[in-house]
């Protein structure tokens, strides 16, 4: 597949785009389909643990977050596949999961440091990132604080960095989309998509979008 130019000036891969699709946490298999240099078809592998609907906002939100591209609903096709054996409902709910406690910010001069305490369980962690003083890095700042809390609740799970963090407005509301990414089975990529109503703060959207993109390697961790 060959790139093809978006607005004018973007060049999008597809098949670097098919590649991330497929790395996705939710998702086992990708296919994309072109048509005159357009996205026609988008075929999907995904395990059952998500609705089908969640794995088809989850392509959508890495390739506009990650690619800036949008993908029409309609031309994704989801097929789920279903293991012999698969968690009962309810032992995935049995899985506690972390929640925020506090979100603090400390400016120093053209510096400030971001602090996320998490609660899991009966114990607090609190994480922390530092950066530029300036409302473009806020977001960013504030994931990858976020990802330091929960590599202390958890410290048995695999090391992750926050690939994109991005506020989209998806009908008259603000939606805070995170993607986060860990190296999988011979260095490949592992990506995972999570997104958060932002009803008021961006800044706790963004803790609520990365917990969400983790949930599914947290229960894992977890159970």
């Amino acid at each position: 597949m060959q790139p093809t130019t978006l607005r004018g000036h973007m060049a999008l891969n597809f098949h670097e785009l098919e590649e991330s699709i497929s790395r996705l946490d939710s998702v086992d298999a990708a296919r994309i389909v072109t048509d005159a240099g357009r996205i026609a078809e988008v075929h999907v592998i995904a395990a059952p643990e998500k609705p089908p609907k969640q794995v088809v906002r989850d392509v959508q939100s890495l390739a506009m977050a990650r690619f800036g591209t949008q993908i029409d609903r309609r031309v994704i096709s989801v097929v789920q596949i279903t293991p012999d054996k698969m968690p009962t409902t309810a032992s995935w709910d049995q899985v506690a999961r972390a929640a925020l406690v506090e979100l603090t910010e400390e400016p120093a001069g053209t510096r400030t440091t971001i602090k996320v305490t998490l609660r899991y369980g009966d114990q607090d962690r609190t994480g922390a990132a530092t950066g530029p003083a300036v409302s473009s890095a806020r977001l960013r700042l504030i994931g990858e604080a976020t990802i330091n809390a929960v590599e202390q609740t958890f410290d048995t799970i695999t090391p992750i960095a926050l690939d994109a963090v991005a506020v989209m407005p998806v009908g008259s509301q603000r939606v805070v989309v995170a993607i986060a990414v860990s190296a999988g089975v011979g260095r490949r990529e592992d990506l995972s998509v999570g997104s958060a109503l932002s009803t008021g703060d961006d800044g706790e959207a963004a803790v609520k979008a990365v917990l969400d993109a983790l949930n599914r390697r947290l229960a894992r961790t977890t159970g």
